[in-house]
């Protein structure tokens, strides 16, 4: 009896070990994208059922309830643009089942990925928080009021400018979280992921634009009201990947009492705000890995004709591809009835689709 009560002692010790390691390690707030409010709860005690916060996080959930939401939309916002983004590449944003989303090469490497992930996700916070600061659905904050009275254009500011002062802020507040904790603020690792954070943040900021609306008789623009509008988080993923494509590989150097990030060959020039760093090279995405992150690529439909990543060479890793005839259902032959409907049919195709072996 005394043997199988310390062997239940030692399981219990080890169980508690595994999960302090795996919370410590692996769950990221993108979790967050899969979870739905416990409607029960009181409002404070909700934060505590999310999977994947820190210790500043659920604080910050507890004195922003309301936002909560907003942060979710910005993690499905993020996760959508980059498998948008990565389909047509060996690592295509895939997610996995677990809480962790998107495996090792995320959560524990340095790559390109990562920091492609850490830019898109920050974007995605800051601008669902800002259009919902926009929308009204927020008591804390509405349209941006700084922007008003008459331009140097000549049209006058009003409508309601969309707040990315606010959004970006918290997103600062939320996202950042788990990088400034102590054991962490000065790390590498830590440096490297508040960078590509601000990066996803300045790629909204740095494409702000100025919309307007005409005024005057018979649809003339005798006066103009205008102000300022998030670009679509189309564009925002289109500006982060172009910075993945061209990103800066970079190390930590020591400045006095700083640790700061520098291009790990001397002879290219130092990476702005604007663009991704990364510290350690990507693996090829070859073949399945689910701890790494990494689904392979067996199976992925590739482009015969295309020298680029999406054809089949590099794609399905010089393995060689697969031809199978598939049939395509589209929309043919249609004809405008007066007034006014279009009537189309139903007509099929057989196409050929080349898939990695």
């Amino acid at each position: 009896m005394r043997e199988e009560r310390v062997l239940q002692v030692l399981l219990v010790l080890l169980l508690a070990l595994h999960l302090s390691r795996r919370s410590a390690e692996g769950v990221r707030w993108l979790a967050l994208a899969r979870m739905s409010w416990v409607g029960s709860l009181a409002e404070e005690e909700r934060c505590q059922t999310l999977v994947g916060l820190v210790k500043r996080q659920r604080r910050l959930c507890r004195r922003n309830v309301e936002l909560m939401d907003s942060v979710k939309t910005g993690a499905l916002m993020a996760i959508e643009e980059c498998q948008a983004q990565f389909q047509n590449r060996r690592w295509n944003c895939s997610t996995t089942d677990s809480k962790n989303l998107f495996g090792r090469v995320i959560l524990k490497q340095e790559t390109r990925e990562s920091a492609f992930v850490h830019a898109i996700s920050s974007a995605g916070v800051a601008h669902a928080v800002t259009r919902a600061c926009s929308s009204g659905q927020l008591r804390k904050c509405g349209c941006d009021r700084t922007v008003r009275g008459r331009s140097q254009d000549g049209f006058e500011w009003s409508g309601c400018s969309d707040n990315i002062a606010y959004g970006t802020a918290f997103s600062t507040a939320f996202v950042d979280a788990r990088e400034k904790g102590e054991k962490r603020k000065n790390s590498s690792r830590a440096l490297m992921n508040l960078h590509n954070n601000e990066a996803g943040r300045r790629a909204i900021e740095d494409h702000m634009q100025v919309e307007c609306k005409c005024h005057g008789v018979s649809g003339s623009c005798e006066m103009r009201t205008c102000w300022r509008a998030m670009p679509t988080f189309r564009r925002v993923g289109t500006f982060l990947k172009e910075k993945f494509d061209g990103a800066t590989e970079v190390k930590a150097e020591s400045r006095g009492a700083r640790t700061v990030l520098v291009p790990l060959n001397p002879q290219f020039k130092p990476h702005t705000e604007q663009d991704l760093v990364y510290m350690a090279s990507s693996p090829d995405f070859c073949e399945a890995d689910p701890k790494l992150g990494s689904l392979g690529t067996h199976g992925r439909v590739c482009n015969k004709t295309s020298k680029a990543i999406d054809g089949c060479d590099l794609l399905c890793c010089g393995r060689g591809y697969l031809t199978r005839k598939v049939k395509v259902v589209e929309r043919c032959k249609c004809k405008f009835h007066w007034c006014c409907v279009v009537k189309c049919k139903q007509c099929e195709r057989v196409l050929d689709e080349h898939v990695c072996v």
